[in-house]
C-alpha cells in the first residue's frame, strides 16, 4: 500500500487530485501538505493533513517520517501571472521547495511526480504540434522555475535513480476549484460568468489558442503516469500532454449551443496575453501516448456540458 504526500494540496488541482488519490489508495494513507491555506470540506474531513512548507527542508521531513511516505505528489508552486507579480517567490517555491523534495527522495527512497506546464516553452519553440523535444527558453519566471524543475528531476533520476515522473500541462478547466492566477484561468472563468451573467470579459486576445484539459483527465493523468511500467518510460519526465486547443471564441461558440445569448467581449491584459503569446498553439503528447497509454476522456463539447451541469446546479443553490 502506497503512502503519499500532496504538497499544495489545497490548489487547483491538488484539492482534486488528494481526494482522488484517497479514493484509490484509501483515505489515511494520503496526506495533504498545507502551508497557509487549511483545508475545508471533504478535504479535511477525509484524511489527515499537515503543514507541509516546502521551502523548509524540516517541514517536509517530519511528515515523510510520521507517515512512512513513499510516493510525493509535489504540486506547490506560484501560477504564471502571479510569478510575474512576486518572481522571488515563485523561483523559491517553485524551485528550492523541488530541490529540498528530491534531496529527501534521495535520503527516503522516494518516487516523486513533478508537473512540468506550457509555460516552460518559450516563443522560440515551433508553436504548433510542438515535439516533446525541443528548444525550451520560456520568458516568464513560472517557465523558468518549470524548465528548471523537469532538469532537476531528470538529473536525479539519472544520477541518484530517483523515480521522478511528470507531465507537461497545458491549461486545467474545473468545476470545483477556482484558478489562483494563472494564463488560462479565463478558460475557467468564462463558464461561471456564463451561468452568473450570460457574459464574460475575456483577459487573452481573439484568436489566442492554447492547449487546455479538464480537469478529470489531468488527475487521471498523474495517477497513470505514476502506476506506469518504469520499463517503457523513454523520457519519464516532462511528457507534453493535451486534449484540446481552444481560444476563446471556440470556448464561446460551445457555450452558446447551450445559451444563445451568451456574449464575449474583450480586455486584454497585457501580461497574460504576452504570456500566452509565448506558449504552444498545440503540443504534440504522441510520447506520452505511446509509452504509457494516455488517452483523454473529454473533448470540448463534453467537457462544457458537464461544465454548465455542475456549475448551473451551483448556483441554483446559491453557492457561487
Amino acid at each position: 500500500m502506497k503512502n503519499i504526500l500532496v504538497t499544495g494540496s489545497v490548489g487547483q488541482i491538488g484539492s482534486e487530485l488528494t481526494l482522488e488519490l484517497r479514493k484509490r489508495y484509501g483515505n489515511d494513507n494520503v496526506v495533504a501538505g498545507i502551508n497557509r491555506t487549511l483545508p475545508t470540506g471533504e478535504l479535511a474531513e477525509t484524511g489527515p493533513y499537515e503543514k507541509v512548507d516546502t521551502t523548509n527542508i524540516d517541514d517536509i521531513k517530519a511528515v515523510i517520517e510520521k507517515y512512512k511516505i513513499d510516493t510525493v505528489y509535489h504540486l506547490a508552486a506560484v501560477l504564471s501571472a502571479v510569478g510575474e507579480q512576486k518572481p522571488g517567490l515563485a523561483w523559491d517555491i517553485g524551485v528550492n521547495g523541488l530541490y529540498n523534495v528530491l534531496e529527501l527522495a534521495r535520503e527516503f527512497n522516494l518516487a516523486v511526480f513533478f508537473p512540468s506546464s506550457i509555460g516552460a516553452f518559450g516563443p522560440t519553440t515551433p508553436l504548433d504540434n510542438t515535439p516533446q523535444d525541443t528548444i525550451q527558453r520560456p520568458t516568464s519566471m513560472y517557465g523558468v522555475t518549470k524548465v528548471t524543475g523537469e532538469m532537476l528531476c531528470d538529473y536525479y533520476h539519472l544520477r541518484f535513480g530517483i523515480d521522478t515522473r511528470g507531465v507537461r500541462y497545458p491549461g486545467i478547466i474545473s468545476n470545483v476549484t477556482l484558478p489562483g492566477g494563472g494564463t488560462t484561468d479565463y478558460a475557467v472563468e468564462i463558464y461561471y460568468e456564463a451561468i452568473k451573467n450570460r457574459k464574460y470579459t475575456c483577459p487573452l486576445g481573439k484568436g489566442t489558442f492554447l492547449d487546455m484539459m479538464y480537469m478529470p483527465d489531468a488527475i487521471d493523468a498523474a495517477i497513470d503516469l505514476m502506476e506506469a511500467d518504469p520499463g517503457k518510460l523513454k523520457h519519464r519526465n516532462a511528457f507534453n500532454i493535451t486534449a484540446m486547443s481552444l481560444d476563446p471564441e471556440t470556448v464561446a461558440a460551445e457555450i452558446k449551443k447551450h445559451m444563445p445569448d451568451f456574449k464575449l467581449d474583450y480586455d486584454v491584459d497585457s501580461v497574460k496575453q504576452n504570456i500566452a503569446n509565448s506558449w504552444p498553439n498545440s503540443m504534440d503528447d504522441s510520447c506520452a501516448r505511446e509509452e504509457w497509454g494516455w488517452d483523454p476522456k473529454f473533448d470540448l463539447a463534453a467537457m462544457t456540458e458537464d461544465m454548465l451541469k455542475v456549475i448551473g446546479e451551483k448556483h441554483a443553490k446559491g453557492q457561487l
